[in-house]
């Protein structure tokens, strides 16, 4: 069992940490949009799809690099009291407390899978039969949402873009779980060498 929970920690972070250090350049594709954002205004000829795309590039950037943030304990903690626990007890209290989170994730992984399934153009009420049914051919993409803006993009991107990031904040929860359960069981992993 044990080895089993640290082939699912190491892969779960190696590929968590490779997206996160990969994610933090995005602030620079953030800046470049709003740059030329910025720039356009000035030459008089303002474009259409700045302002939107940075909120995309915002989306992508914060919540695809949310995994990392978790797994470097970077999240924002009350440490009032957690600060001056043991290991142990900070242990029990973030096995206890991730439950909440994992439980958070999954209403945010429904809701983003039904979002998604109604930006392709379903207007039901069972989304991931939807998705099965794309598979297996018996669905059909319908007419696809597209923003409100005047530059009017496909929704449908940005969010599959929050549906994987949700499921890759599961994924790193259930990590830290058993990180959790191995120090309780007085078999902590060995630090990063990189953290």
């Amino acid at each position: 069992m044990h080895g089993m929970m640290r082939a699912y920690i190491r892969a779960v972070d190696r590929f968590n940490h490779g997206l996160g250090r990969v994610m933090m350049w995005g602030i620079f594709a953030l800046m470049a949009v709003l740059l030329y954002s910025t720039w356009s205004k000035v030459a008089s000829v303002p474009s259409l799809w700045t302002l939107e795309m940075a909120q995309f590039v915002m989306v992508g950037y914060f919540i695809l690099g949310g995994p990392y943030s978790l797994q470097m304990g970077s999240n924002v903690r009350m440490d009032l009291l957690y600060g001056d626990w043991s290991p142990r007890k900070r242990a029990w209290a973030d096995a206890i407390t991730i439950w909440l989170l994992i439980f958070y994730l999954g209403v945010l992984i429904y809701g983003a899978v039904a979002s998604t399934a109604y930006s392709f153009g379903y207007w039901g009420t069972e989304p991931f039969s939807f998705f099965a049914g794309l598979a297996t051919g018996s669905e059909e993409i319908g007419r696809m949402e597209r923003s409100s803006s005047a530059w009017r993009p496909y929704l449908w991107p940005i969010k599959v873009v929050m549906i994987l990031g949700f499921t890759l904040m599961l994924l790193q929860c259930v990590s830290e779980f058993f990180k959790d359960v191995l120090i309780l069981r007085g078999d902590p992993m060995p630090e990063r060498a990189d953290a």
